[in-house]
């Protein structure tokens, strides 16, 4: 895969977005120029991932601008589209921490927040090449040894998540690269299929070994010793540790526990939220129901069924055994702790 795979990208006159909804059968772009087409797409996961998310948003702040010059819109109005922009997905920290930074350089015009957002799309490809290299170095340390690592990991974290590069999926590429890797297990992730979908199209791409398997499968893959590590992403973590990722994380978190194998989250600093405490205080976003209960628009499940269809779960920090950042990893469930160590 080109390392300038890029899921955002300014055009000048608006964002092109990879759609991955549609990967890996078509490869298409959504162009955007305005607000409604950016929330719907943000909402739709046409664009997703808590970093991908938070350049869209940065350069959400340039969209609503644009936006407001061609309709004639007041300030106030503009900043009220930018708000809904923030609002999007409440529970990726990314997205509003990348239109707060823009906002902060609002008053100055289009050229500094272009400048603005595009320094939080260039700094994130940076943290997670410095996490990548960090959390290989930790992996091949405590359980590496003399042979190639087979890793397990949840919905999708590479280049398509992210500003380019990726976070845990930068970890896996940064052991396939100095060839320490043997395997990758991929959690299928329901019920998008972002596992399946996107992190082997990636892994495809790279030339990497892999299995897609199903979420239910994970914890057995684990219990019976066919995995060293898993490693996965996060969409926020609070300052205690705890961490919210895809639905399904906490099983692989619980299996890895039982197994004594490393449970590792890699994410940016801008992912750890410390103003919130614990876990507890993490808005979960719950999707629409038909997202379970129907597949390709067929019902699947009989007509008075309902649907749970909880985005994320939390993840206690006492089962994440390493928080892997750009500034370095911190052993959560030993002690150190994000509220801590990153202020």
């Amino acid at each position: 895969m080109s390392q300038e795979l890029r899921a955002v990208e300014w055009t000048g006159t608006g964002l092109a977005l990879i759609d991955q909804t549609v990967l890996p059968h078509r490869a298409e772009t959504v162009d955007v120029r305005d607000v409604d087409t950016l929330v719907d797409a943000i909402r739709r996961l046409v664009v997703r991932g808590a970093p991908a998310i938070g350049a869209a948003g940065a350069y959400g702040v340039a969209i609503a601008l644009l936006q407001g010059e061609r309709e004639g819109w007041r300030p106030d109005e503009v900043r009220a589209a930018v708000a809904r922009v923030r609002a999007a997905r409440p529970t990726a920290v990314n997205l509003m921490v990348g239109v707060d930074r823009v906002m902060t350089r609002f008053d100055e015009g289009l050229d500094a927040v272009l400048a603005e957002a595009a320094a939080v799309q260039r700094e994130d490809v940076e943290a997670n090449r410095a996490m990548g290299a960090f959390g290989a170095d930790w992996l091949l340390e405590r359980v590496g040894g003399d042979r190639p690592l087979r890793i397990l990991t949840h919905c999708n974290t590479g280049a398509l998540a992210t500003a380019g590069w990726g976070t845990a999926l930068g970890v896996i590429r940064e052991l396939h690269a100095r060839d320490r890797l043997e395997v990758v297990h991929v959690d299928e992730t329901r019920p998008l299929l972002q596992g399946a979908r996107l992190t082997a199209w990636e892994l495809v791409q790279e030339g990497i070994a892999h299995y897609v398997q199903a979420d239910g499968a994970a914890a057995g893959t684990i219990l019976r010793g066919q995995v060293d590590a898993a490693v996965v992403g996060a969409d926020r973590i609070a300052a205690n540790g705890d961490t919210a990722n895809k639905v399904g994380t906490v099983g692989v978190a619980l299996a890895c526990a039982d197994a004594g194998i490393p449970f590792l989250v890699a994410a940016p600093t801008t992912t750890v939220d410390l103003a919130t405490p614990t876990g507890d205080g993490i808005h979960i976003e719950l999707r629409d129901e038909a997202e379970v209960l129907e597949w390709s628009g067929i019902r699947t499940a009989p007509a008075a069924s309902r649907g749970h269809n909880p985005a994320f779960d939390v993840t206690p920090g006492r089962l994440v055994t390493a928080l892997v950042t750009e500034r370095g990893v911190l052993e959560v469930s030993a002690g150190q702790l994000p509220g801590e160590h990153l202020r």
